[in-house]
């Protein structure tokens, strides 16, 4: 089971500076993550994850994003298959960003 996690729970953990921060995996296509994107976030589309999955950090904390976060929970599922633990998938993707966080976000 992968854990959801909420646009509003990532902001917080992203803010806490006492907290281990996580790494935001964006798998969106790169003209997407030009449109709008999470400050600090690592763009890696959805179809280079299987031959690059190796990079990620397995010692780290990881939430997947995609626009609304459909093709991030099949990313997120795949990265636990594959062995990664500390993986979560962000909810409503960086469309519910853009509603609970930062409504003066670009979107498409």
């Amino acid at each position: 089971m992968i854990r959801q996690l909420q646009a509003t729970e990532l902001q917080e953990w992203l803010a806490d500076t006492t907290r281990e921060q996580p790494l935001v995996l964006d798998v969106r296509e790169p003209w997407e993550h030009e449109v709008c994107n999470i400050a600090g976030s690592r763009l890696l589309p959805m179809q280079d994850i299987p031959a690059r999955v190796k990079e990620l950090p397995t010692d780290t904390d990881i939430v997947v994003l995609c626009h609304h976060g459909m093709r991030s929970l099949q990313v997120a599922q795949f990265l636990k298959q594959s062995g990664l633990e500390r993986v979560s998938n962000l909810s409503g993707g960086i469309a519910a960003w853009a509603a609970q966080v930062d409504p003066d976000m670009s979107q498409y």
